[in-house]
This record gives C-alpha cells, sequence and structure tokens, in this order.
C-alpha cells in the first residue's frame, strides 16, 4: 500500500511539473491599434512674377495673358471652399504725371475657365471662374478686389490653375513708354 501511494504521489507531482512546464498556447489571431495623422496644411496661391502684355498704341487695346495662377488647398478641412481675388495698382511710365498713367479700372481682368496643367484642377467641389469668357472680362481695381476663380464644398485637398487675361484700354493721351504695376492674387 505504502507502494501505491508512492507511486500515486510521483507520478501526480510528475504530472504537475509537466503542466508547469509546458508553453503557453498561442491565439489564432492577434490585433495591433493603429494611429496616423492627417496634417493640417495650407491655403496658397502663386502667380507669375513678371508678365509683358504686349505694345499697343495710345487709344488701342493691348491684350495679354499674365501666366498660370495656382490655388493649392492642403488644409485638409472639411468645408474646402475658397476665393481667389484679384487687385491692381496704378501702371506708371517716366515720373508718372496723368499721360504716364493707366489706372487698373481701365484694365479688364478675364480669368477664363481653369487651365495650364493637366489636370487643371483635382480634388471634389465645384470649380468657378470668376470669367468664364471674353465677354464677362471686368475691370480691375486697386481698392475693390475682383473674384478671380472659386472652389465651394469638397473635402480635404484641391488645386485649380488658370491662365488670365488682361486686356488694358490705352488712354488716348498716353505717352510713349513701358508702364509698370503689380496685379496681385490672393486666395481666402
Amino acid at each position: 500500500m505504502r507502494t501505491a501511494k508512492i507511486c500515486l504521489a510521483g507520478a501526480a507531482a510528475a504530472a504537475m511539473v509537466g503542466f508547469l512546464a509546458a508553453p503557453a498556447a498561442a491565439a489564432p489571431f492577434d490585433t495591433t491599434t493603429t494611429t496616423f495623422e492627417v496634417l493640417v496644411g495650407t491655403l496658397d496661391i502663386v502667380a507669375p512674377t513678371t508678365a509683358d502684355l504686349g505694345t499697343g498704341a495710345p487709344g488701342g487695346t493691348i491684350t495679354g495673358q499674365l501666366g498660370v495662377v495656382t490655388v493649392t488647398d492642403s488644409r485638409g478641412a472639411a468645408d474646402a471652399s475658397w476665393v481667389a481675388s484679384v487687385t491692381a495698382t496704378v501702371f506708371q511710365t517716366g515720373g508718372g504725371s496723368p499721360p504716364e498713367t493707366v489706372l487698373p479700372e481701365e484694365i479688364d481682368y478675364w480669368s477664363g475657365p481653369a487651365a495650364g496643367a493637366v489636370p487643371p484642377t483635382t480634388g471634389d467641389g465645384t470649380f468657378t471662374p470668376g470669367q468664364a469668357t471674353a465677354g464677362d472680362a471686368a475691370p480691375l481695381s486697386s481698392v475693390t478686389p475682383l473674384t478671380a476663380f472659386t472652389h465651394s464644398g469638397g473635402t480635404g485637398g484641391n488645386t485649380a490653375n488658370w491662365n488670365p487675361t488682361l486686356v488694358v484700354h490705352v488712354p488716348l493721351d498716353s505717352i510713349a513708354g513701358v508702364y509698370t504695376g503689380t496685379v496681385t492674387h490672393s486666395v481666402a
């Protein structure tokens, strides 16, 4: 009987050692909580640094394109709407006397449709030119911004490109010379 108890105790001890030494059972799957962040970007506009519209006579018109203007919206907003506007300074030559001056109101701006890149727009929402056709051209101002292009709705990021046309109505009393002024695009 004593031998049976020792054998039974030995078997129980061996079973316990085997149980304690057994490796943990692996799960058939495991999960990892993973995160990333979409950064808040900016709303930017880029226009050509210089433009030469060409030549014309007093009392005539000078028509030329400014070059591609680009709005890039990387704000990652739930409402990615924006409005691009344009103003201009007085254009002058020589000493800037009245016959050496062309006012912004004597220069028409025509944004035209989205153009200048492939594709000309990216992102969702509605892109609308301020002046879709030449017949929609409107005078510039140094005080009141003229809408050049808009984007409404959409989410996340977007871009728009256009190549505006300027039509200078040269005053009849203008003096010959190279007239210089500034056209400023802004976006908000």
